[in-house]
């Protein structure tokens, strides 16, 4: 038995992320956190062996979907449920004992698409063996076609914030050398570190109150003042500029902001229906309650809305990118070479 291991809360703590999917917040973490815990106290199992028990009871739900019949849909849909838990599993285990790898996240990416495939088409085949009703070959590529867009969305977008937020950085390093200027922040970085750091300033944004500028120009010579022990006013150091590619988004949807920090305060972020709840549409609430063909067609269409939003999101902060941008121009920051 390990005896390096903390207690529950500061499992909790270590392993859960500040935001998650709903479905995961509140179904599996409290489940999943206990067993972590037991699992890094009381055996040897490492992270890479939970992501491969994972990925063969993946396959146990995809042989009960193949056979059609609603009692199979539904221990299919428990084992995928369980295989789903031993999934975010082998992530906690690998940060509370210090054993992730750089393969271990390599294999959990590529099993978790190859369940995610097998079990698709074995669903809908098992149900167009039961009806023969040919719309269950195409929900079978779509369910395929849809989880495999939402990652290459996602690993582009990723791609496009961290570009804009290189270049910007390099603005600031370059406005620093020539002007002594204040560290740089990111909003998005603010609220990963601190899901409440800027819930305060929405709901003053959403009540319509004047906002902080983040992107406001910083005079280097400029303190706030406090009050000292002997009563005196005395300097203090300027807190880093904020940079939040996200402002038009804001001003746009204040309702939004409301929502958002509800939830934050709950874990669970803005992204309702992400791959996971996708997934759970798809193999766990359709098999359970044999609505396969609604169930999927109406997870489906819900994850493209989502989609499409983070879309139009990431549309309108490269318009904040171009503004901040410009601002450097127009102050004339002296770009290095």
């Amino acid at each position: 038995m390990r005896r390096d291991i903390p207690p529950l809360a500061e499992v909790r703590r270590i392993t859960q992320k500040k935001r998650d999917a709903w479905w995961t917040v509140l179904l599996v973490d409290p489940v999943a956190t206990p067993l972590v815990r037991f699992t890094a106290m009381y055996t040897r199992i490492t992270p890479n062996q939970i992501t491969w028990g994972a990925f063969l009871l993946g396959l146990g739900s995809a042989a009960c979907f193949a056979f059609g019949d609603w009692k199979w849909l539904a221990l299919g849909a428990l084992i995928y449920h369980l295989s789903f838990i031993l999934d975010c599993m082998d992530g906690k285990v690998a940060r509370l004992t210090g054993q992730g790898s750089v393969f271990g996240a390599w294999l959990d990416f590529v099993f978790d698409r190859i369940r995610v495939m097998v079990c698709g088409v074995a669903l809908m085949g098992g149900q167009y063996e039961r009806t023969g009703d040919t719309l269950y070959i195409w929900l079978a590529l779509a369910v395929v076609a849809l989880d495999t867009l939402r990652y290459i969305n996602s690993l582009e977008i990723f791609k496009i914030r961290h570009t804009m937020r290189k270049q910007i950085k390099a603005r600031m390093r370059a406005a620093r050398r020539a002007q002594n200027e204040a560290e740089l922040a990111f909003m998005e970085d603010l609220l990963r570190d601190n899901p409440s750091a800027d819930i305060e300033q929405d709901l003053q944004r959403a009540a319509g109150e004047a906002p902080y500028d983040p992107q406001a120009p910083y005079d280097p010579q400029a303190t706030e003042e406090s009050a000292g022990a002997d009563g005196e006013a005395a300097p203090v150091a300027r807190k880093p500029q904020v940079i939040d590619l996200h402002q038009e988004f804001r001003r746009k949807f204040p309702a939004y902001l409301r929502a958002r920090s509800f939830l934050l305060r709950h874990r669970i972020r803005a992204h309702l229906v992400s791959g996971i709840e996708f997934q759970m549409g798809v193999f766990m609430i359709g098999p359970l309650f044999d609505v396969v063909m609604p169930a999927t067609i109406v997870s489906g269409a819900l994850l493209l809305v989502f989609e499409l939003a983070i879309i139009y999101k990431l549309l309108l902060s490269t318009r904040d990118f171009t503004r901040t941008i410009d601002s450097f121009e127009e102050q004339k920051v002296p770009v290095a070479v």
